[in-house]
């Protein structure tokens, strides 16, 4: 047994010996299905303590050809059908390979260099190859040569098992040139190799992007946002949680409350395609639990929140205080319940690559801070122990701000589709005030500060500003994601009236533009006067008129 070729089994050991187990040993069928295959390879993300060096050490106890692992999984559920009868085939590799296991974070740290980790992991492997197989001449110069004699000497294929693949990227996050230097070391040692059986990574981030392409392309990628056939084993299922709660006399749904969220798209069975296509197949959303949490929960008897014992949210408040494209305020919303649309496929996968607010929402997805449900295309906080780190993150003045303009506006958006003119007026006043005195000098100022004001309507409907209606543009124009909301037509005046507004959306015929939402329009005028003197009381006071068509 060595520290990186075959380790064996005892670690794998010791889990299975523990007062709380979930088996998850049936993940290795899937395994066994794309060895020796094309899609042998194969990386699984998953946040901190969802079980990633767990499934891990089950691999290497299985594949490990000097593990002598067989008592220990007929143990488990690999070795039994559906039926509860013996599955004969559960042991096909079992103990066929030589198994290469390597935790990147022993690596890549501030005490070496790149280059330098990349040749001690090298080094350290073709040392534990020389060992095994004394006999065997080769280039400790040339490690993918070498790899490739060994394996030609022993007649023996490799199962490269990584963990915690990703640290370079967490670790050196501005080191570019380091990272590619990275994915190329294992591109060129595992892509297209007839010695490499299978190769499973698994880490925090998926597989780093660099333009359109990636090194490592040959990977099929498991993730928060796409699991597929490995959702599963992603955390804790419904299933295994309800029992856990049995054993141990907890309250499955508050357990639930706290630890539950995580919803994730399973592998749909071909034979449930159409069905699913048809929208009458669901069974394959299911939701999973963070594991850490709920083991901790189970043994203490307590339920409260466990995630500051591994990671602490202010570790990410810098990105939230970045508040690209008004991050600070979807993060409110969030925090209030609601979800944030999120486009999750421009992401680079890396600690530093942040072009807009989704790309930081999908790395809070793929560190487990947020959910994400696939077949809307939209994030949200899972559970209460999430939310609980959120909001011991978010007790300053700045963020007390944030969340008053967040119930403003959603006050506003409520009086708007109840047509409270009076509310609305004075809503829209308030957060003209908070805009600044330079947009009282336009109506471009003061659409700026009307769609400021309506911010909690961005995540009901799409924002339209200057519409063209054919006769004119109309200032703003909410088209609704859902049919069950009103659209919204808003016009601007300054120094004339509210009623003005009004006329013109009916004079240049501006419904029309939107005549599929007839009988379900809202019309909205606001006007203010600039010219009024500061000492009067109708110093930049606003009026409103509002209509439903």
């Amino acid at each position: 047994m060595g520290t990186y070729l075959n380790p064996g089994k005892n670690a794998y050991e010791e889990a299975v010996n523990s007062e709380i187990f979930i088996d998850k040993t049936e993940m290795i069928h899937y395994l066994n299905d794309v060895v020796r295959t094309e899609q042998k390879y194969v990386c699984v993300s998953r946040p901190r303590r969802f079980g990633k060096s767990m499934a891990a050490k089950m691999i290497c106890a299985y594949y490990d050809r000097e593990a002598d692992s067989r008592a220990l999984f007929e143990q488990c559920k690999i070795s039994k059908a559906a039926d509860g009868n013996d599955n004969q085939n559960w042991d096909i590799y079992l103990g066929r390979f030589n198994v290469i296991r390597l935790v990147m974070t022993d690596f890549f740290n501030k005490k070496r260099t790149v280059d330098e980790a990349i040749d001690t992991i090298e080094q350290r492997i073709l040392d534990e190859l020389a060992e095994e197989y004394p006999d065997t001449k080769y280039d400790e110069k040339d490690f993918y040569y070498s790899i490739d004699r060994f394996y030609r000497e022993s007649k023996t294929q490799f199962v490269i098992v990584i963990d915690e693949w990703d640290a370079i990227f967490r670790e050196y996050k501005e080191d570019k040139e380091g990272q590619k230097k990275y994915l190329d070391f294992l591109r060129d040692w595992l892509k297209d190799k007839e010695s490499i059986a299978l190769a499973y990574m698994t880490g925090i981030l998926p597989i780093k992007k660099y333009g359109k392409h990636s090194a490592l392309n040959m990977f099929d990628e498991y993730s928060m946002t796409q699991p597929m056939r490995l959702a599963s084993y992603t955390g804790f299922t419904v299933e295994e949680v309800k029992a856990l709660c049995q054993d141990y006399e907890m309250d499955y749904s508050e357990i639930s409350d706290w630890y539950d969220g995580y919803r994730v798209s399973d592998y749909i069975p071909v034979n449930k395609r159409r069905l699913y296509r048809l929208g009458i197949y669901e069974e394959h959303r299911i939701h999973v639990y963070s594991p850490l949490s709920v083991v901790n929960a189970m043994r203490s008897g307590e339920i409260e929140n466990y995630w500051n014992e591994t990671e602490n949210y202010e570790a990410l408040q810098q990105y939230v205080d970045w508040n690209f494209d008004g991050l600070k305020e979807d993060v409110a919303i969030l925090m209030d319940g609601g979800r944030v649309p999120i486009d999750v496929t421009r992401y680079q996968n890396d600690m530093t690559s942040f072009h807009s607010k989704d790309d930081i929402l999908t790395m809070f997805i793929h560190l487990g801070y947020l959910g994400y449900q696939r077949e809307t295309k939209e994030a949200f906080i899972p559970n209460k122990e999430v939310l609980d780190v959120f909001r011991s993150s978010t007790k300053n003045r700045d963020w007390t701000v944030t969340f008053r303009a967040l119930h403003n506006s959603q006050k506003l958006l409520e009086a708007t589709w109840n047509c409270d003119k009076k509310v609305v007026a004075e809503l829209l006043e308030a957060a003209h005030d908070k805009a600044g005195n330079k947009t009282y000098h336009s109506e471009a100022g003061l659409s700026y500060a009307v769609q400021l004001a309506y911010y909690a309507a961005q995540d009901l409907y799409t924002i339209v500003p200057e519409l063209d209606t054919g006769k004119g543009y109309a200032d703003l124009a909410y088209i609704p994601r859902e049919p069950k909301y009103p659209a919204i037509l808003v016009e601007f005046k300054y120094e004339k009236d509210a009623d003005t507004a009004i006329s013109q959306i009916h004079r240049q015929n501006y419904p029309d533009r939107l005549e599929l939402y007839k009988g379900n329009l809202i019309l909205v005028g606001i006007n203010y006067d600039r010219t009024v003197s500061n000492e009067s009381i109708e110093f930049k006071h606003h009026s409103c008129e509002i209509e439903r068509v």
